[in-house]
């Protein structure tokens, strides 16, 4: 069989591919919506999430005023950790269990809304912190049931947290990121006001928007949902199925989108078309990759976060050590995808068109190379330190760097090659230096 352009079924693999995502409000303005929503949702004792930085803006006071102007009783959390851990989970889940709230509001970039999930979680099946966590590192059990109902309002435009059910935390133990995925943990509804991201920062912008640019990106090169072996029962399909049709639309579009508006958007706090429209492509890329999943740079990404030592980024809290989670996925993309460009170089090289490299006259054996350049070429131009010694790492990195990647298996068997420990520590190598 053939569908949407996509090969045969491979032998013992699916033949078919779910959509799912959370419901989904856009536009300028629609925070203002939030009382309302959460009372259609039955909620009467709301937890509103969101940080210590946001809650001195006016974006905050807007969501507070719209619930409690439904008539809703709000209690609010504040304390949330920026890259979240598993300690900051369980402090947040604490709060949750005491409060006993009946609905949640998360207002904030994606260590807001991720914590929030968690809380969520935690706080309606209490269990051992590795019960629900991504095995091999946790036991990776399925969460029991639903959860309380969620409304999720970014303020970034990066990480699609608000309409995926995967939430991500350091894990202090092991020093490298892990998650936990779970349909469960997907926000009921997100609320996506363009608004808030007129006072971030542009090294906030930048790497928040190539969080966006890999989410695409990896989606669409990851192993095709008909390469990945069929599930024992069809309720066991992971939301990490692959690329596949639906994935591929939000893929190219936020693609696109990117090419077009993230050095603008980075550049100009003034230019409001291109800030609302790196929104539009992150809210594009999460449905894509909650339906289809990310791969390898993501995956080397979360150690790249975990072992940070001593870099500390303008734009974001200073009192202790961080790369970013959008930094340190795209350190390691171009290193990522010259390997993986073998397994589609069509695809390889539409992506680099779409990002607005000149691909005439490139060859299949061009592709990795043209969209590698390409991605460089943006990396410079919003101002990303050049590869992993830019944010402190150094050959003798190498193998703690492999050591962290290698047990994020969930993101690594996504590839569309195989991403053994010698060729992470290859790629790793490669993602030191690019100019």
């Amino acid at each position: 069989m053939r569908c949407c352009h996509y090969d045969h079924v491979g032998e013992g693999c699916d033949s078919a591919f779910t959509v799912d995502t959370s419901r989904i409000t856009f536009g300028r303005g629609c925070l203002a919506e939030v009382g309302d929503r959460a009372r259609a949702l039955g909620m009467k004792r709301v937890a509103l999430f969101s940080d210590e930085r946001l809650a001195r803006l006016p974006y905050f006071e807007k969501v507070r005023q719209s619930l409690s102007a439904a008539g809703l009783d709000v209690v609010v959390y504040t304390d949330v950790h920026v890259e979240p851990t598993d300690q900051s989970f369980l402090d947040a889940a604490r709060f949750a269990s005491e409060a006993r709230p009946d609905g949640y509001v998360s207002l904030g970039g994606g260590s807001v809304i991720d914590t929030c999930k968690g809380a969520n979680l935690y706080a309606t099946y209490p269990a051992d912190f590795l019960t629900y966590v991504n095995a091999p590192v946790g036991a990776g059990r399925p969460v029991p049931g639903p959860l309380k109902p969620h409304i999720a309002c970014p303020t970034t435009s990066g990480t699609g947290s608000e309409v995926t059910g995967i939430t991500i935390f350091d894990l202090l133990s092991i020093q490298a990121k892990t998650g936990i995925a779970s349909l469960a943990l997907r926000p009921t509804e997100a609320l996506i006001d363009p608004d808030c991201t007129e006072s971030l920062p542009s090294e906030v912008v930048a790497a928040s928007g190539l969080d966006v640019l890999s989410h695409a990106l990896e989606s669409y090169t990851a192993r095709p949902y008909v390469r990945r072996p069929a599930p024992a029962r069809p309720s066991l399909r992971p939301m990490s199925q692959g690329a596949n049709p639906w994935s591929d639309l939000g893929c190219r579009e936020a693609l696109r989108l990117m090419g077009e508006y993230l050095v603008r958007g980075v550049t100009d706090a003034q230019d409001h078309e291109a800030r609302e429209q790196l929104m539009w492509a992150a809210t594009l890329a999460g449905i894509a990759f909650g339906n289809a999943g990310v791969h390898a740079p993501h995956g080397m990404a979360y150690a790249v976060a975990g072992l940070v030592r001593d870099f500390r980024p303008s734009g974001y809290p200073q009192h202790e050590p961080l790369v970013p989670h959008g930094m340190a996925v795209i350190l390691n993309a171009p290193a990522v995808f010259r390997y993986t460009a073998e397994s589609s170089p069509d695809r390889h090289l539409e992506a680099a068109e779409w990002l607005g490299a000149d691909v005439r006259g490139a060859t299949p054996g061009d592709a990795g190379e043209v969209l590698a350049g390409k991605l460089i070429h943006l990396m410079r131009a919003v101002s990303i330190p050049n590869g992993l010694t830019g944010v402190g790492y150094s050959e003798s990195d190498l193998a703690p760097l492999t050591e962290g990647a290698f047990p994020q298996q969930r993101l690594l068997q996504n590839a569309p090659r195989e991403m053994t420990r010698p060729v992470l520590t290859q790629l790793f190598r490669q993602a030191l230096s690019y100019w």
